[in-house]
């Protein structure tokens, strides 16, 4: 999904690290509130003809349940696919973070995501400071909760990676971080999408640190 992710925009898609702590004003800290999907879109997929969606069993798994939701509300969701693309857009929004790219960002967040993530680049730059972020190996990536809130799906993924992160003033030393130090970091996302939307894409809707 996101090999389709990164050529079109996404096709799905990214807290707090354990181990290394973030520069000041990290957007990572955060918990901002998840916003819903873009839904002005209200295309509908229907069923094929003659088939009928199973009910979901409430004595289920809750993530088999949530996940059975979603795939009720659009049948071309593929739980796999979704976390593959995952991990590039994770990658990808972590990369744009450090290096301050605001263009290719703002799709792929939330307007209070988007928000959040800003004001760190913006302080970093009041600062005269750069973030450099090698990301090493994604360890893993894997869906914690699924769930369906009207026509908007939910999922958050934990991503389990190894980053070194160095943060430098103008003068190129670094105030923060060691370029010598790989640090397993542990960030959880939650993504939303409209499922009544023909636009593909995810949004990420939220960060948190793990407990």
């Amino acid at each position: 999904m996101i090999a389709a992710f990164l050529v079109l925009r996404l096709r799905s898609v990214l807290g707090r690290r354990t181990g290394h702590e973030r520069p000041p004003g990290d957007p990572y800290s955060a918990k901002p509130k998840a916003e819903r999907a873009d839904n002005s879109d209200r295309v509908v997929a229907l069923p094929k003809r003659g088939e009928a969606p199973k009910p979901v069993d409430a004595s289920a798994d809750p993530l088999e349940a949530g996940l059975t939701q979603i795939r009720i509300a659009d049948n071309n969701f593929d739980p796999d696919e979704f976390a593959q693309g995952a991990k590039s857009a994770f990658e990808m929004i972590v990369n744009s973070y450090a290096s301050g790219d605001r263009e290719t960002l703002r799709p792929l967040l939330s307007d209070e995501v988007y928000d959040n993530f800003g004001r760190a680049i913006d302080e970093r730059a009041a600062n005269k400071h750069t973030l450099e972020t090698t990301l090493v190996a994604v360890r893993s990536s894997d869906i914690l909760e699924a769930s369906m809130d009207g026509r908007v799906a939910f999922l958050t993924v934990k991503f389990v990676t190894e980053q070194i992160n160095v943060t430098r003033d103008d003068k190129g030393e670094v105030v923060d971080g060691d370029t010598s130090q790989v640090a397993t970091v542990t960030d959880i996302w939650t993504f939303a999408r409209n499922t009544r939307s023909r636009n593909p894409n995810w949004t990420l809707v939220a960060t948190e640190a793990p407990n």
